[in-house]
């Protein structure tokens, strides 16, 4: 994932956008809100992308600017790249696409400031930052691994 690419068409966009009140819609994933193992790179990444776009909303936000920016935090979706990804590593089942997109829609439309695929999710990011020693027990129970990793 390119983060400056996302940075880079956000400011070239925000003329445009902020002269027709218009929407951003980001489509994000869970691993940018909580981490997890064997993912550093692609988390670090969604990490950024979920801190940008949270930064511009407060500071559009304080210049009194109308434009909406809805971030979508999905999960796993039925692709096979995606399933191809994370064989063997999670007990996750994967979503299915047309749904999320429909999701991703529908906040787009409402102007939504978040969206959360499935619903889910949203409780897992509120553990977080409520109860950390929770979450990371939720987040194992996904996890399948039956050999230690190598030192």
């Amino acid at each position: 994932m390119n983060f400056l690419s996302y940075v880079q068409l956000t400011y070239s966009a925000l003329p445009s956008l902020t002269d027709s009140k218009g929407s951003l819609v980001v489509v994000s994933s869970l691993l940018g809100r909580v981490p997890t193992s064997f993912s550093s790179r692609y988390s670090a990444a969604k990490f950024a992308l979920d801190s940008f776009f949270s930064s511009l909303r407060r500071e559009l936000d304080v210049q009194e600017v109308n434009v909406a920016i809805t971030m979508c935090v999905l999960g796993l979706r039925d692709r096979a790249s995606a399933a191809e990804g994370v064989r063997g590593i999670t007990r996750v089942r994967a979503a299915p696409g047309p749904k999320a997109a429909l999701a991703v829609i529908r906040g787009g439309a409402t102007r939504a400031s978040g969206v959360f695929y499935p619903w889910r999710f949203h409780l897992l990011c509120l553990l977080r930052s409520w109860m950390p020693h929770s979450r990371a027990w939720f987040v194992r129970q996904e996890l399948n691994i039956t050999t230690p990793a190598a030192a």
